[in-house]
């Protein structure tokens, strides 16, 4: 074998796994959102991962309320029986549903929104008055910028410059 060829093969074949995996994701996302609209969940992430313990698919669900174990177990046992008809997973795996914690990352318009008045960690993909990171309470939301409460003052952070948002966790 050549030296440099196996990198090669495991570049392409970590490639094909990655896009197999989303085209997978797109097809369990569909096939469980009726079922999370019925039970007024959303899914705020899904992933396909192989783990030390064999392949993992991990739903990670939310509502209004929050989530409790109740709404964790209805959902694995909907979504495990489609998932068993439809055959979508063809091979051993896990199925784990959880609540998004309290450092639920946030997503989009309707996260940041729903959060109004919490303390948050934004990055941002360029810096604002020369800071990428700021931590603060989350203020008004217009359609293009979220506005922040930070140690500074109040700093405006358009959506298309975010890079990463979550919850910080209060005590």
């Amino acid at each position: 074998m050549k030296v440099g060829s196996s990198p090669a093969f495991f570049i392409c074949d970590a490639a094909m796994e990655k896009e197999s995996n989303m085209l997978l994701i797109d097809r369990v996302t569909a096939l469980i959102t009726p079922v999370l609209v019925e039970m007024a969940a959303e899914l705020i992430e899904a992933q396909f991962r192989r783990e030390g313990h064999g392949w993992v698919l991990r739903l990670i669900i939310d509502t209004e309320a929050g989530v409790t174990l109740d709404d964790c177990a209805r959902v694995s046992r909907e979504a495990g029986n489609l998932l068993e008809i439809e055959e979508l997973i063809t091979y051993p795996y896990h199925l784990e549903v959880s609540s998004p914690g309290l450092d639920r990352p946030l997503r989009n318009e309707k996260d940041f929104r729903r959060f109004v008045g919490r303390l948050a960690k934004v990055k941002t993909s360029e810096a604002i008055n020369g800071q990428q990171v700021f931590i603060g309470r989350l203020g008004p939301v217009n359609d293009d910028a979220i506005a922040m409460t930070i140690e500074q003052g109040e700093v405006v952070i358009p959506f298309a410059l975010i890079a990463k948002a979550r919850l910080e966790v209060e005590f």
